[in-house]
C-alpha cells in the first residue's frame, strides 16, 4: 500500500491497482505475449484467479515504493524473432507514461526481465 499526503489529507493506492495498471500498460505493448509469474506466491494467487477469472494482468508485476518514488519489476514473455530492446524501450516509456499520468508518483526505475519466449 502507498499512502501520500496532501493538503486535504491522505490517499491510499493499494498494491493490487498498481499491478494491474503496469500489466495492462505493458501487455498492450508490441510482441508482449504475456506475463510471467515471478515467485512462489503469484505461482499459487495465479492457479486460485485463473478458476475465478481469466484476468491475470498482475501476473509478474511487483512495485515498491522508495523515498516516494517507483520501482516497478515486470517479468514478460515475448514473441520470437522480435528486437527485444525496443520492446524493452517501449515497455518502459508506456508504463512510466501511465503510472505517472493515473497516479501523478514519480517512477524512478521499470525493470524488464524476459523470462520466455514465444
Amino acid at each position: 500500500m502507498i499512502k501520500l499526503e496532501n493538503p486535504n489529507g491522505y490517499i491510499e493506492i493499494t498494491n493490487n491497482y498498481f499491478s494491474n495498471l503496469v500489466g495492462r500498460a505493458a501487455q498492450s505493448c508490441f510482441g508482449v505475449t504475456g506475463m510471467v509469474n515471478s515467485n512462489a506466491y503469484q505461482n499459487i494467487k495465479s492457479a486460485i484467479k485463473s478458476k475465478v477469472s481469466h484476468e491475470n494482468y498482475d501476473q509478474g508485476v511487483s512495485v515498491k515504493s522508495v523515498n516516494g518514488n517507483l520501482i516497478i519489476d515486470l517479468h514478460i514473455s515475448v514473441s520470437y524473432g522480435v528486437n527485444i530492446s525496443a520492446i524493452v524501450e517501449s515497455i518502459v516509456n508506456k508504463v512510466r507514461y501511465t503510472v505517472e499520468e493515473a497516479t501523478d508518483l514519480k517512477v524512478s526505475k521499470v525493470n524488464v526481465y524476459i523470462d520466455a519466449l514465444n
